[in-house]
Formats: structure tokens, C-alpha cells, sequence
């Protein structure tokens, strides 16, 4: 199974390892104030590497057991983004949750549409999922135009959905039908 791929000539989208632990944490202590109103409020130990490798290690645990899937987005060594697959549900369902951040000085590239593009391909295509959902705050209006581009449909709102910002927050549901083979059947 290959998850990972370039998404431009410059970035790519790899599985997160252990050895990402440090640049990612430097990409959350960069970009915390751009992701504070989209994010739950985090202890100080997030923006450690040690917070990191912590927070890894449980990922990578799930990552082996088909759980979820955490890619970071590559700039050279620089972590410029984090697309994650996760609640991995096989069977009948063949569904997961997808979340999503870019950072700041990469807005207004098209790099959100196009990880989310790829990710649902691979979701599809190596993991042989049928559909995958998000959410996004109602007032997140660049997320919804991601989901949208990337051929998400909206499908609900869901009242104090997300603690988000110390505060429950009421979200857009959306989802993506990957295909309609039968459970598991290969692309």
C-alpha cells in the first residue's frame, strides 16, 4: 500500500513518523494564533516536541492497527500542513473522518483542495473506503470551498458539534461517496 505522493513540484504528502515529531511542532508554534479559532484550546505541551513524539507514538499505534492515517504536507523538511484520516470503520460502513490544516503562508494556493483530493483517492484506492466525512465550524467559509472543490456535499449541521475554542461550536457535516463497489472490493 503507498500513502504517500507529491501534491506540487515543491510539497508532499508523506505518513507522519516519529522523526516529524520537532517540525511539526515548530509548524504549531509558527502558525498558533492563525489555527487558535479552529482548533481546540491545547496545553502547552502540544507546542513541545516531546508533546509531539507523545502525541505520535499514540497515532502511529492506530496508524498500525488501520485505525487512522497522519500525513504531513512537506516543504522541503518543513511542515506546512497536516491531513488526517481518522475512525477508520471497515465493513459494511468502509467510512473515516477527515480533518485538515495548511499553514498560513501557504493560503490561497489551492494546497488544501489538492491534499484533500489526494487523500480521497487514496481513501478509495488503498484503503478502499466508500465514503469520507468532515466538518467545519458554519462560519469556516475557506474550509467549506476546500470540501466543495475536493466533491464534498454538505448533508447537515450538527448543533454544539466541536469544542472548539473553549466553546461548543455548531458545524457543517459534509461527506464524499468514493464509490460504490462492494465492502472492500479493490479499485
Amino acid at each position: 500500500m503507498t500513502l504517500d505522493r507529491p501534491l506540487t513540484d515543491e510539497i508532499s504528502l508523506r505518513v507522519a513518523t516519529l522523526n516529524d515529531a520537532a517540525a511539526f511542532a515548530e509548524a504549531q508554534v509558527r502558525d498558533r494564533e492563525h489555527l487558535r479559532p479552529w482548533e481546540p484550546v491545547r496545553s502547552e505541551r502540544w507546542f513541545t516536541t516531546a508533546g509531539q513524539q507523545d502525541r505520535l507514538e499514540a497515532q502511529l499505534a492506530r496508524f498500525e492497527r488501520r485505525e487512522v492515517v497522519p500525513w504531513f504536507l512537506f516543504l522541503g523538511d518543513r511542515v506546512v500542513g497536516a491531513i488526517t484520516l481518522s475512525d477508520l470503520v471497515p465493513g459494511p460502513f468502509r467510512s473515516a473522518s477527515l480533518g485538515y490544516w495548511i499553514a498560513s503562508d501557504q493560503l490561497g494556493k489551492g494546497l488544501a483542495t489538492t491534499a484533500v483530493q489526494a487523500v480521497a483517492e487514496l481513501a478509495d484506492r488503498e484503503l478502499l473506503l466508500h465514503r469520507i466525512e468532515a466538518s467545519t465550524l458554519t462560519d469556516n467559509l475557506a474550509s467549506q470551498r476546500v470540501l466543495t472543490k475536493a466533491g464534498f456535499r454538505q448533508i447537515g449541521t450538527a448543533p454544539t458539534y466541536l469544542h472548539i475554542a473553549g466553546v461548543w461550536q455548531d458545524c457543517h457535516l459534509f461527506q464524499r461517496i468514493l464509490n460504490n463497489r462492494n465492502p472492500g472490493a479493490p479499485a
